[in-house]
């Protein structure tokens, strides 16, 4: 998430809310530590990587951090490979098997949707991911909620009834915030009923909205087809689709149900599928760059 989210165009500052401490207990204590002496509410990431400085991510900075938090590099603290194996192994609940699937896919959810990426040496077996091992970085993303920052596609986008839309932009520019509030405010606004097809443990973590059900850890296929089966969905949000997404997608909005999305896309020529009603695109700060119509065309 970088800096001045949202905060310079639409003055929100006050909407973030920082993150439960507990959402971080799988760290070492070294870390731990390092982490109680930042400001929790702009800590949106952390680099640990074995042998190399611990960098946060703290408020669209990268720093480094010590024992009392932010420091020069010759303080920072150095995490090894045995706490990298701690912190998989903490924040798998005690079972790296139980988690297994996650790992083959490059990350893992930990409590309060704290998705931590990984990089190793990925094992291949019949052509597909067997396992991950020795696993020497992590990327832990922490979620944050920021209470209003989809006003303003809302207003622009949903004001005259729900249609379909793709959020696009580079990763960590803010896609996921801003599906979460969407959701939120859809539902207290239009009392719909919402599917949150979270693949990944992430977009659930925060207010969704009284009228909004989640099915996590599913991939797009099985949580599109089953959850306009079973759940009478009024509008899907998920997140990061992927181009095997879009027949699901594509299912979904045949059946009259609505799709908020995003994608890692930054121009409309790329979308592999035209399926929606407006398309996104973030200008890399977090916020509105431009509003497509189907076509292409400039709206709102």
């Amino acid at each position: 998430m970088p800096r001045g989210f949202f905060c310079a165009a639409q003055g929100i500052t006050a909407g973030l809310v920082p993150y439960n401490r507990a959402m971080l207990e799988f760290l070492p204590p070294r870390m731990a530590c390092a982490v109680r002496h930042v400001n929790l509410g702009r800590l949106y990431e952390l680099r640990i990587r074995a042998g190399k400085p611990l960098f946060a991510n703290l408020g669209g900075d990268f720093v480094f951090l010590g024992e009392t938090g932010v420091c020069p590099r010759r303080r920072a603290l150095v995490p090894t490979q045995d706490e990298i194996e701690e912190i998989l192994f903490t924040a798998s609940g005690c079972s790296v098997y139980a988690v297994e699937n996650q790992l083959r896919q490059g990350f893992l959810t930990a409590e309060g949707g704290v998705r931590i990426g990984i990089a190793g040496s990925y094992v291949y077996e019949n052509g597909g991911v067997l396992s991950v091992r020795s696993v020497t970085s992590l990327c832990v993303r922490i979620p944050h909620e920021i209470f209003g920052c989809a006003d303003e596609i809302y207003r622009k986008c949903l004001a005259d009834g729900l249609c379909s839309l793709l959020l696009m932009a580079p990763p960590g520019e803010g896609k996921t915030t801003i599906l979460r509030d969407l959701a939120r405010l859809v539902s207290e606004r239009e009392k719909c009923n919402i599917l949150v097809s979270d693949e990944r443990g992430e977009l659930s973590a925060g207010d969704l909205g009284e009228t909004s059900d989640c099915m996590k850890f599913a991939d797009k296929l099985t949580a599109f087809t089953a959850g306009v089966r079973a759940m009478r969905p009024d509008l899907i949000v998920t997140d990061e689709l992927l181009p095997a997404d879009y027949p699901a997608v594509k299912r979904a909005v045949q059946a009259g149900v609505h799709v908020f999305a995003s994608a890692h896309l930054t121009r409309f020529r790329d979308v592999p599928e035209k399926l929606f009603s407006r398309y996104i695109l973030l200008n890399g700060l977090g916020k509105i760059g431009s509003i497509l119509g189907e076509e292409g065309e400039l709206c709102g």
